[in-house]
């Protein structure tokens, strides 16, 4: 497979390769991703909205360039501004997060001034690059200081800088996501009228997407972190529909499988803490459509949930022979467990 590099959510061209529950593969064009669902199905996506994430500043006692990506939270609440985050030295991101430097020795009680906000570590969470901070004043400065100052979070492959407008999918809500829920890129108004005609249901759940890479092989292994999430009482009212009537549930994205199953797809907020993989007994979702990820990714570990370890082989050969495109605009794959 090869990078996607131009962020194109939608690029005419985008693939789709589809493996069903009999364990066939079959390649078509993500256009075609209705005719692969049925009437009475459920199709669910993340509508969260992808928050300007990456923060650059100072380190205040050393007077050391960081950047700051927020990576977590314990609740979706506007007055929650306890963040998880992975702190690097000085850079941007077209250095590959591999190569970053880290940053000055972190303590608790650090401020890091970043641009108009100001951030207090906490603590740090078992690894030199990873903290939790508070950032000080009333929540509405600090929202409003992270819409300013903010960027995105991105990577090296990407052959330009991305706007906010790049990473938030058609139906976005909330600004809770830190990474944007990708896999919704493959939907538009469009496919969502052409499920209403052919009788298949759509829905959302929010959950604060966390970030993909961390550019530290031991912290990555960590993956994904907890994330906090939000079902509304129409969504586990459709999920029961749904699941009455023997539709099949069809998860937009690996975020929106670890909401679901973490919650049993029962109305409510909560953080989803859960590892899910080969030995996950999957209790409500029956599909997912994600995008394309190397074996060595947390979201290639979620797949393995829903079809054996020799499919996924089987299916990362013809990845490969047809050279799709990988990362968040990439191409897509619809599993079926």
């Amino acid at each position: 497979m090869i990078a996607a590099r131009t962020p194109v959510q939608r690029p005419r061209d985008a693939r789709l390769l589809v493996i069903d529950d009999r364990r066939t593969i079959a390649y078509a064009a993500r256009a075609d991703l209705a005719d692969f669902l049925e009437a009475g199905d459920l199709v669910i996506a993340n509508d969260a909205a992808t928050l300007p994430a990456s923060l650059h500043g100072v380190h205040s006692s050393t007077g050391a360039a960081i950047e700051v990506r927020l990576a977590g939270r314990s609740s979706l609440a506007h007055e929650d501004l306890h963040f998880s985050a992975v702190v690097f030295g000085s850079g941007n991101w077209r250095i590959r997060t591999e190569d970053r430097p880290s940053p000055p020795p972190l303590v608790p009680g650090d401020r890091l001034a970043l641009a108009s906000l100001v951030a207090t570590v906490e603590a740090t969470l078992g690894h030199p690059r990873l903290v939790a901070l508070q950032f000080e004043g009333a929540a509405d400065a600090v929202w409003e200081g992270v819409a300013r100052h903010g960027r995105p979070i991105q990577y090296a492959y990407l052959d330009r800088a991305l706007a906010l407008w790049d990473v938030w999918t058609p139906f976005a809500a909330l600004p809770v996501a830190f990474e944007p829920p990708s896999a919704g890129f493959a939907l538009d108004w469009q496919f969502l009228g052409t499920l209403r005609r052919r009788h298949i249901d759509f829905a959302t759940i929010t959950l604060a997407a966390g970030i993909s890479s961390t550019g530290d092989a031991v912290l990555d292994a960590r993956l994904p972190l907890d994330e906090a999430y939000r079902i509304s009482a129409a969504t586990a009212a459709a999920i029961r529909r749904a699941k009455a009537r023997g539709g099949r549930i069809v998860a937009v994205g690996t975020t929106v499988v670890r909401a679901l199953e973490h919650s049993l797809g029962q109305a409510g907020e909560g953080v989803a803490d859960q590892r899910i993989g080969a030995r996950t007994r999957l209790r409500v979702v029956d599909a997912v459509l994600s995008g394309t990820h190397e074996p060595n990714e947390s979201h290639y570990q979620l797949l393995r949930a829903f079809q054996r370890d020799d499919v996924l082989a089987r299916a990362d050969i013809a990845l490969e022979a047809a050279k799709y495109r990988t990362h968040e605009f990439g191409d897509s794959v619809l599993i079926f467990a």
